[in-house]
């Protein structure tokens, strides 16, 4: 417990005990905006670094999603989509930036489990969002255009999970 607490996970609150943080719609917000940032720029330094393989591993995670939707298993949707991403970030020669990067996701993950199951109507945009991508990165659009996409992705979702959290604080509020 001591460990989840140090990660944010849980706090302990005098004479009821250990509880599992509420999502803090600042910190969700900050965090979203700084990893659209910086893994849109990973993204963009890693274009000329991408290989065939790269794109067309991309493309299998996002086909892999796209499946998914029916089932729509939000924790299998949320793990493909992190691969997805890392896919495109991992060529990133920068390895300041894709600390960064990794640094951002381990935090949106001790905010909130699953995008997908946090604001389910998401994991159909972000499929379409990654299509947008993938045919930048095949038809050979300039590195900035990738970045600028990346992070349009990545604050797409940010109105949505704002209201969602607001909703819940409120809510433990009246509990």
């Amino acid at each position: 417990l001591r460990r989840l607490e140090a990660e944010g996970v849980v706090t302990f609150e005098r004479n009821v005990g250990a509880r599992v943080t509420e999502i803090d719609p600042a910190d969700l917000h900050d965090t979203t905006e700084t990893l659209a940032m910086v893994e849109g720029a990973a993204i963009g330094l890693a274009v000329p670094s991408l290989s065939v393989e790269d794109v067309a591993e991309a493309r299998s995670l996002n086909a892999q999603m796209r499946e998914s939707l029916a089932a729509f298993d939000p924790v299998r949707l949320t793990r493909l989509n992190e691969a997805f991403h890392r896919t495109l970030t991992d060529p990133c020669p920068n390895e300041q930036l894709k600390g960064l990067v990794d640094d951002g996701w381990r935090r949106l993950s001790r905010l909130r489990q699953s995008t997908f199951g946090f604001v389910p109507g998401r994991a159909r945009e972000s499929v379409e969002e990654h299509e947008r991508i993938l045919h930048l990165l095949e038809t050979g659009a300039p590195a900035h255009d990738v970045e600028l996409a990346v992070r349009e992705h990545r604050l797409a979702p940010l109105p949505a999970f704002l209201d969602r959290a607001s909703d819940d604080v409120r809510a433990s509020e009246l509990h």
